[in-house]
């Protein structure tokens, strides 16, 4: 991958870790002709950490209500703290996974 490609696809890449509509919408905005490689890999990276909040949300709620240990709760900020990483990496022109999920499924 070269720099022109990752400079024309950076404001795709960080909106694809804004919101789940932002994953939409980089992916949609990143078909056909106007495919960047640089954008599909923080697509991807971004799905991995929607997915895992989902999970993460359904196992926390099982657990903080069978231990009623209510600071596992914390647990579920993670992916928030993946996507603003993921966000930085893309900002900074960098095509490395996230840490833990970045590589599964991959």
């Amino acid at each position: 991958m070269d720099q022109t490609t990752k400079e024309a696809g950076k404001t795709m890449a960080i909106i694809s870790y804004v919101t789940l509509i932002g994953t939409i919408i980089a992916y949609f905005s990143n078909q056909g002709d106007k495919k960047n490689e640089f954008v599909s890999f923080h697509i991807g990276q971004a799905v991995r950490i929607w997915i895992l909040l989902f999970v993460l949300t359904i196992v926390v709620n099982i657990l903080v209500f069978v231990t009623s240990i209510g600071a596992l709760g914390y647990l579920s900020y993670i992916p928030f703290v993946l996507a603003v990483l993921g966000a930085i990496n893309a900002n900074s022109l960098k095509a490395e996974p996230v840490p833990v999920i970045g590589t599964i499924g991959g």
